[in-house]
């Protein structure tokens, strides 16, 4: 499987090989978690427009169509914010980058990748913190379905452990000895 074509190029991979398989691991993770976001949009477009045909033809209420769309909508954004780190399609404004010379270019790079960095790990600690109040507690939803909210927290705190773990290689790229990365297409 091939990561999908968005992703660019890594400009630097580790030389240590237990850091470029942790690297390796986690683009093929993106990969998966983008492509299960793919479906999960579409189930929701597909949910959506059911839930509209339903209630205009047949008058026939959809209670479950709002939550399960929600449910979809926060697990295809959280899971997928580690592949959108990895092509830096966060935080770095790419624009301020090509008027800066290069050196303060790779400062500015390490600031961001150290203050995401620090912001993301207390976010996903905070997700996992909900995550254990939900199931401990048995939250649910205040609808007549009442799913619980251990689904929605649990795809949030994937998604920003997936994104923490990232942004911790990329912060670890900055300070590492560097080789020539292999082509995402050679990658099993």
């Amino acid at each position: 499987m091939s990561a999908p074509a968005a992703v660019p190029q890594r400009e630097t991979s580790f030389a240590n090989p237990f850091l470029r398989g942790l690297q390796g691991a986690l683009l093929k993770l993106n990969a998966l978690l983008m492509y299960l976001s793919v479906v999960a949009l579409l189930l929701t477009s597909v949910v959506l427009t059911y839930a509209v045909v339903a209630r205009y033809f047949f008058k026939s209420p959809t209670d479950w169509q709002d939550e399960a769309s929600v449910f979809m909508l926060v697990g295809a954004t959280f899971l997928t914010s580690g592949f959108v780190q990895a092509a830096r399609g966060h935080v770095g404004i790419e624009a301020v980058g090509g008027l800066l010379p290069a050196r303060v270019d790779r400062v500015r790079r390490v600031l961001i990748d150290l203050l995401s960095l620090l912001f993301c790990a207390f976010f996903c600690w905070k997700s996992w913190t909900l995550l254990y109040e939900a199931a401990k507690e048995g939250q649910t939803t205040t609808s007549a379905l009442s799913p619980p909210l251990w689904i929605p927290y649990g795809l949030m705190a994937s998604g920003m452990t997936v994104l923490v773990l990232q942004l911790l290689l990329q912060s670890a790229l900055h300070f590492s000895r560097v080789q020539p990365p292999p082509l995402i297409e050679d990658l099993p």
